[in-house]
């Protein structure tokens, strides 16, 4: 459920060739909406984004930030702003996947009012607990959960979050039951994680990295497949819970009906930003899996994106916060 049936037909297309730069190019300063908080995982990486494609645009790419209801208040900005490539969005599997499926009266669709610019990087979690529980691998979390049905306090950042869709496939998979404590973000959670009031979370790896290099919570195992090469210790969940996998995504959304040769412009930029050895090293510090993709690979992700999220909701029993 991660890169080898998270990316199916991404992996499985080529990226396109860029013989030139289309023809379009701004003449005025360019602005990226974030429905999330300064500071957050959401919001960095846009801001690590907009200064890498800069300078190639020839105008500033000005990180905007308007939160509130999921993400939904800037969703909604993009969607009714003018398609002319002077306002895009930073979209996640949150704001444009998860929340199609979880609130019944969005004023616009998340798949016929954008159009897809670039998938930027995927994003695992991490599965931390406090010091104090006596589990120090997968195995030995499963088997004390087993041994206490609804003992170990799980949180989240709130009802249809990835760490709540992550904790919910953990516990379909292992046949265990968390108590599932919802915050209202990520960070509320970890913090309760860190001062012991709650035993564990499945967090975005951005949210963890930090606790768990000055010790103050223990990473047990990724949701990736492979072992990454941030923390190279630390083993994959799947070794020891077979088929487990989870991530979720960042990407940059322009409003429907934008030109053609302005998403070919931005998507090629995007990209190449995105393959540039400094503004990778600086996504993967944060924990996350740099991709860069053309538009139609982004695409092709999101409409396969749609169906498997839209069952992780029904599975959960997630509802709006």
């Amino acid at each position: 459920m991660y890169r080898r049936s998270l990316l199916p037909a991404l992996l499985a297309l080529p990226f396109a060739t860029r013989a030139q730069t289309p023809p379009w190019s701004p003449d005025r300063p360019v602005r990226l909406l974030v429905g999330f908080a300064a500071g957050g995982s959401t919001d960095t990486t846009a801001r690590i984004i907009a200064q890498a494609i800069t300078p190639a645009l020839g105008q500033s790419v000005l990180v905007e930030n308007r939160t509130g209801a999921g993400g939904n208040i800037a969703s909604e900005a993009a969607a009714r702003a003018q398609p002319d490539g002077y306002t895009l969005v930073m979209g996640s599997m949150g704001t444009h996947a998860v929340n199609q499926a979880l609130f019944s009266n969005l004023p616009f669709h998340v798949a016929r009012d954008f159009a897809p610019v670039s998938l930027v990087v995927l994003s695992p979690v991490l599965l931390v607990v406090h010091p104090a529980v006596p589990a120090r691998s997968v195995a030995e979390l499963i088997a004390l959960a087993k041994s206490r049905p609804g003992g170990l306090n799980c949180g989240t950042g709130g009802s249809g979050t990835s760490q709540h869709f992550a904790a919910v496939l953990f516990e379909q998979q292992a046949g265990v039951r968390f108590t599932q404590v919802a915050f209202r973000g990520g960070a509320p959670a970890m913090s309760e994680l860190v001062a012991g009031r709650i035993d564990l979370i499945f967090s975005p790896v951005v949210e963890a990295l930090q606790q768990v290099r000055a010790g103050q919570v223990r990473a047990l195992g990724l949701s990736r497949p492979e072992r990454s090469p941030q923390m190279p210790d630390t083993p994959t969940i799947g070794q020891e819970l077979p088929g487990y996998a989870f991530g979720s995504w960042l990407g940059v959304f322009a409003p429907a009906g934008t030109p053609a040769p302005v998403i070919a412009r931005l998507s090629t930029e995007i990209a190449t930003a995105v393959a540039q050895p400094d503004t990778r090293e600086k996504l993967i510090q944060l924990g996350y899996e740099p991709v860069g993709s053309t538009a139609e690979e982004f695409a092709t992700f999101q409409a396969a994106e749609l169906p498997r999220v839209a069952e992780l909701v029904r599975a959960s029993g997630a509802l709006p916060n």
